[in-house]
C-alpha cells in the first residue's frame, strides 16, 4: 500500500512539527531564569547509564553461546568498546570503534 502525495506531505509535516515541538519545549518549560527541578537533574544523571544497559541487553539477547561463533564477535566488540572508553573517555569513539570492529569481524572473520 503506497501513500499518496498529500499523505506523504502530511506525514512529513507532522514529523517536522513533532521535531520542532520536542526541541523547543524544554526552552519554553525551563527558561534561563528558572531552575531545573531536582528530579530532572536526577534523570539526567541516571538515564544515560540505564539506556546503555538496556542497549547492551538488547544487543546480546540473541547471542548463542552453544554454536559457532560462540559469541566471539560480540565479546571482542564489547572489549573494544570498553578499552576505547577507558582510554579516551569518548562515547562517540567507543561506539564507533565497537560498531566498526563488530561489523569487520562479522563480515570478514566469522
Amino acid at each position: 500500500m503506497s501513500m499518496t502525495f498529500p499523505q506523504m506531505a502530511a506525514t512529513v509535516a507532522l514529523v517536522m512539527l513533532g521535531t520542532v515541538i520536542t526541541r523547543a519545549l524544554p526552552f519554553v518549560l525551563f527558561p534561563g531564569d528558572r531552575p531545573i527541578p531536582a528530579y530532572l537533574k536526577y534523570l539526567g544523571r541516571v538515564l544515560p547509564y540505564a539506556v546503555t544497559g538496556l542497549l547492551v541487553v538488547y544487543c546480546l539477547r540473541n547471542v548463542s553461546l552453544t554454536s559457532a561463533p560462540f559469541g566471539l564477535p560480540e565479546l571482542i566488540a564489547l572489549a573494544v568498546i570498553t578499552l576505547l572508553h577507558l582510554w579516551r573517555r569518548s562515547t562517540l569513539l567507543s561506539l564507533a570503534g565497537g560498531t566498526i570492529s563488530y561489523m569487520l569481524l562479522v563480515q570478514l572473520v566469522f
